[in-house]
């Protein structure tokens, strides 16, 4: 994440303290039986995601990093990709999922593969492994499912499951096929349980019937105890839903979101909210937050907690090499830096996420003022230039001004004061 590798808080002896203290643990089973057992000898740990969509997003990164936490304390991953439930879709809140083609879930469980990959170790004594319930689902027909599985579910139980019951109290009703997801989730973790002694399962506290719908077939099947640990559902301090920038989720693909907005994002976190994220979403220490806590409290115009998150969770998701691209065209675009020597595909990721225009070679600066909306018109355009207030990639200019993207990649800055800019994306 930083200049050294991830690394758990030496400050905590077990690791299930230090997710306690992160605010990582929502509701879990027997918190003691827990505790005692992340002490112990290595244990096999699981948790799933599902191909609903090309990418992961900033909610599936909360058990990407548990389960890094959980692995460097010495316990071993196992990442599932949700081959066959991403077929079926867990149930919605409100009305049912469309079911994806099974070409596209296919594509899509490779594309997640390759992220869930990124964030473990496939090295030492425990490696990570990567596994796809399509194995064991496909082979499977309808009438062993329901003899070998349902015979274990009673239909009362699965009825009471939260998302179930939101949805058998809605106008929509629920279908079969969203109905027996958890029945799906727990055999998953049965057949983990049967193929790598798997005792501990990680996600979403909104997928807690889930998660106990495998703790609760193992023990009726096995006989033994396993166990489940359910995160809190991130929410700002306003209550307002976390991972949402103006109605867009925060993927973890580039090319879907890139590392300028990424760390645009964690940039404008809250002051209510930085301390709780750097708990969560980084490696930093209890005394290093704790100290960014007091600097939030005394200097909370510096931001400085704000530029470590978002540094911190760039340099994970998308590299060092990229986090530090994407602070250098940060300052750069507000009056910190050289825009000349800025990498030309950062660049043009950041003045995507401005106000921009399309123009040809050649354009009148005015011109270019109001196609990118800094002027809602020529007159307008000539009394900000004359008050001084209008620069051309960091130099300021006057009415006979021409833009020619004259930075890296063919495109140009426009800035009216301080800190209004705008994008110009130069044809020809």
């Amino acid at each position: 994440m930083s200049a050294t590798a991830p690394a758990n808080d030496p400050s905590f002896e077990n690791v299930w303290d230090e997710l306690v203290w992160r605010g990582l643990v929502h509701v879990s089973t027997d918190q003691e039986a827990l505790r005692a057992l992340l002490a112990g000898d290595p244990i096999t740990y699981y948790c799933g995601f599902d191909p609903t969509a090309p990418s992961l997003h900033l909610g599936n990164l909360v058990q990407l990093l548990t389960m890094r936490r959980l692995q460097l304390a010495g316990h071993k991953p196992l990442g599932l990709v949700g081959g066959s439930t991403g077929l079926i879709g867990d149930p919605r809140p409100t009305a049912e999922r469309t079911l994806n083609e099974r070409e596209t879930v296919e594509e899509w469980v490779g594309y997640l593969r390759a992220q869930v990959e990124r964030f473990l170790s496939f090295e030492g004594e425990n490696a990570a492994r990567i596994v796809n319930n399509l194995d064991w689902t496909a082979p499977l027909s309808a009438l062993d499912f329901l003899r070998e599985i349902g015979k274990h579910y009673r239909v009362g139980t699965m009825i009471k499951k939260d998302a179930v019951a939101a949805r058998l109290n809605s106008e929509a009703g629920i279908s079969y096929t969203e109905f027996s997801y958890q029945i799906l989730q727990g055999m998953d973790y049965l057949e983990l349980y049967r193929q790598y002694g798997c005792v501990l399962q990680t996600g979403g506290s909104d997928q807690w019937g889930n998660l106990t719908s495998g703790t609760d077939l193992i023990h009726r099947v096995e006989g033994v105890h396993v166990h489940a640990i359910g995160t809190p559902l991130i929410t700002n301090s306003d209550g307002t839903k976390f991972g949402k920038s103006e109605g867009n989720a925060i993927w973890l693909d580039p090319a879907m979101c890139s590392p300028y907005r990424m760390y645009q994002f964690w940039l404008n976190t809250d002051d209510a909210d930085v301390i709780s994220r750097l708990k969560i979403f980084t490696f930093l220490t209890r005394d290093e937050i704790e100290e960014y806590e007091r600097l939030v409290a005394a200097e909370p115009f510096r931001r400085e907690a704000q530029r470590r998150l978002a540094r911190e969770v760039t340099a994970f998701v998308h590299g060092a090499d990229a986090a530090a691209a994407v602070i250098a065209a940060s300052e750069a675009l507000f009056g910190q830096g050289d825009l000349t020597v800025l990498d030309a595909g950062t660049l043009r990721e950041a003045l995507e996420e401005l106000p921009n225009a399309t123009v040809a070679s050649g354009t009148g600066v005015l011109q270019a003022l109001v196609d990118t909306g800094l002027v809602s018109s020529l007159s307008e355009g000539r009394r900000a230039i004359a008050q001084g207030g209008v620069s051309l990639d960091g130099v300021k200019v006057d009415e006979a001004a021409l833009v020619t993207g004259a930075l890296p990649g063919g495109v140009s800055v426009l800035r009216r004061g301080k800190r209004t800019l705008a994008g110009v994306f130069v044809n020809g």
